[in-house]
């Protein structure tokens, strides 16, 4: 083992390669927020979260202020541990989003710097479970995307081997979500996975008035169709559906999640690394899934969630939305399928060059030792 000497702190912005839409808002950018961590034989990890456009110097205030200082000199081997330790030194800002981004940047740089140390990918140090895994895209499925282009881009992911699309609902009316819906089934047949996303935008009555459409169209899941906090509308809403309700990205603790499977209040369990602390918590909700027989299929940062969905049982399907290719080689692809990263770490071939060059102005800092 060995202490953590040094870390090192930035943000850079990426711009969304196309427009995406949703029933509540838009993508504005993505704030990457990166953590490299040094240890004192000098070995390195690096890990990230992320904002859709808002809070991110924020996330780095906590970092730098509060949890990188606490970091240092500690066991970088002792994820479990420090990773408590820092959720509890700041636990009044916890349980939040604020925190988690913070936390999880933190997690997933010393998961990385242990494959460093080890050798191993992500994937075979988490579990192991698989080596590729099969993708459903998102990311021609927007909401301002009118139903004849849905049609079409679902059938150019089903052409390169995608298993399935995401389809944004959340219109004013339901023939207005049902049309977009049935031009997409009606140009890939039964075989392929239609998915849905409300974005929390529903009440339970109007989310309850598109089940019958959802499932006679035989969708995949419902995803957000309520507010996060409503756990006893979800499971009114699951009780009531043949369509699994599929919620998590939204959560932002181990615990928020078993509250909702204890209520019966989704089929779907979504945990986005990112956005429930890190790597070590992730692993918690996968395994949670799993002891109830549900699937874990997390949302967005696909680069990172390859590894993870590889590492576990129960995650049949991976999130494509490409973001990182201004700052990092592709992911490998086989088709339609995602393939476990097998260089140490995380996996994710970062180009410092351009990171270099994209980082925002006054964001980056450093915190050492002593």
């Amino acid at each position: 083992m060995a202490r953590i000497t040094h870390a090192r702190a930035f943000m850079v912005v990426l711009e969304p390669k196309v427009l995406r839409t949703d029933a509540i808002q838009s993508f504005k950018a993505q704030e990457t927020l990166f953590v490299e961590l040094t240890d004192a034989d000098g070995a390195t990890g690096m890990g990230y979260s992320y904002t859709i456009g808002d809070g991110g110097p924020s996330v780095l205030a906590l970092l730098q202020h509060t949890l990188l200082p606490r970091l240092m000199g500690q066991e970088g081997d002792a994820i479990e541990a420090v990773w408590r330790d820092l959720l509890f030194f700041s636990h009044a800002t916890a349980v939040g989003p604020i925190m988690a981004l913070a936390l999880a940047a933190v997690d997933t740089a010393l998961w990385d710097l242990r494959g460093h140390r080890t050798g191993l990918p992500l994937h075979l140090l988490a579990g192991g479970a698989k080596s590729r895994v099969p993708m459903y895209t998102t990311e021609g499925g927007w909401l301002h995307i009118a139903p004849e282009a849905l049609a079409e881009d679902a059938l150019s992911a089903q052409a390169q081997g995608f298993r399935g699309s995401k389809v944004k609902i959340g219109k004013p009316s339901v023939a207005g979500d049902a049309a977009r819906l049935e031009a997409v089934r009606k140009a890939v047949g039964a075989d392929y996975e239609i998915m849905t996303d409300a974005n929390q935008s529903m009440t339970a009555p109007e989310a309850l008035r598109r089940v019958p459409m959802l499932e006679a169209l035989n969708i995949g899941w419902f995803e957000e169709p309520l507010p996060s906090d409503d756990i006893a509308g979800h499971a009114r809403l699951q009780a009531g559906s043949r369509v699994p309700v599929a919620v998590g990205e939204s959560l932002y603790s181990p615990g928020q999640f078993a509250d909702y499977i204890a209520a019966g209040a989704c089929g779907i369990v979504q945990a986005d690394v990112a956005r429930v602390g890190g790597i070590t918590p992730w692993l918690k909700v996968a395994h949670l899934a799993e002891a109830h027989n549900l699937a874990i299929c997390p949302h967005f940062l696909m680069e990172l969630h390859v590894s993870l969905v590889c590492a576990v049982p129960n995650a049949p399907w991976l999130e494509y939305i490409p973001q990182l290719d201004d700052i990092a080689a592709p992911m490998a692809r086989d088709g339609g399928e995602a393939l476990a990263p097998v260089a140490p770490g995380l996996g994710i071939d970062w180009d410092r060059d351009r990171l270099a060059a994209l980082t925002t102005e006054g964001s980056a800092f450093e915190t050492r030792e002593g």
